[in-house]
């Protein structure tokens, strides 16, 4: 495991799906701030993508452990950001905070803001202020194509409910499965009212284990796309 940083700083803990990732923006972020205990957290225990509690709570204990005043997390996407929630709820600890954000652009600043002196709400605010410059220099969105929008002018389909049975929630990878298979037929699919067919979208909906979940469709392969994704919900994505 990549630790840049000594304890006179706002340490940082990079919640990541993915273990290079997160040990890439460790690596990058340090450049900017190598007196910043900087600590990546990606992954599964057993080397999957993927999150784990386990792997999140071990990185804010050594962080603390190493002498930080306080520790700030940042997510890359979904499932990710419930597990550093999950975490900080059970931990109950006020040094210890999630911020929102741009994952990479957002761990730079919330560096920099640490190696400067910053504690833990000036870092929060750090990669909120990286945030929203990302988002004022993206280009004008084009009008939305069909498979961006429900067309509410076709008739209703059916609709069924199921259950979320992944561990981990509907986090990335089963997410852009659903999101696959839903762009695969012609049907416009909506799973909890988002369209199941944005990968953004469905993971916007934060789906935990056990969590209820309804599957609607409308167009002429309605009724297989419905079936099809049940089925997929009922075993899990693979994952069961």
């Amino acid at each position: 495991m990549s630790v840049s940083g000594n304890d006179r700083t706002t340490g940082l803990v990079l919640v990541s799906h993915s273990a290079l990732l997160a040990g890439g923006v460790v690596e990058l972020a340090a450049q900017m701030a190598p007196d910043v205990v900087l600590r990546p957290a990606g992954g599964t225990d057993d080397a999957r993508l993927g999150t784990s509690f386990d792997v999140v709570e071990r990185a804010i204990a050594a962080e603390l452990d190493a002498g930080c005043s306080g520790v700030v997390l940042l997510a890359d996407i979904g499932s990710a950001r419930m597990t550093a929630e999950a975490v900080l709820e059970a931990l109950e600890d006020p040094r210890v905070v999630l911020a929102g954000g741009a994952f990479v652009e957002g761990a730079v600043a919330a560096a920099v803001a640490a190696q400067t002196g910053g504690g833990v709400a000036e870092v929060v605010v750090a990669v909120a202020t990286a945030t929203r410059q990302v988002v004022a220099e993206l280009p004008e969105l084009p009008a939305a194509t069909p498979r961006s929008t429900i067309r509410l002018d076709i008739p209703a389909g059916p609709r069924r409910t199921t259950v979320v049975r992944n561990p981990q929630g509907l986090h990335a990878r089963p997410a852009s499965q659903l999101a696959r298979l839903a762009g695969g037929f012609d049907a416009e699919v909506l799973v909890d009212g988002a369209n199941a067919a944005s990968l953004l979208a469905v993971m916007g909906l934060g789906l935990v284990q056990g969590a209820e979940v309804v599957v609607e469709a409308r167009g002429p392969q309605a009724t297989q796309a419905v079936d099809a994704i049940v089925e997929a919900f009922e075993g899990g994505f693979g994952e069961l």
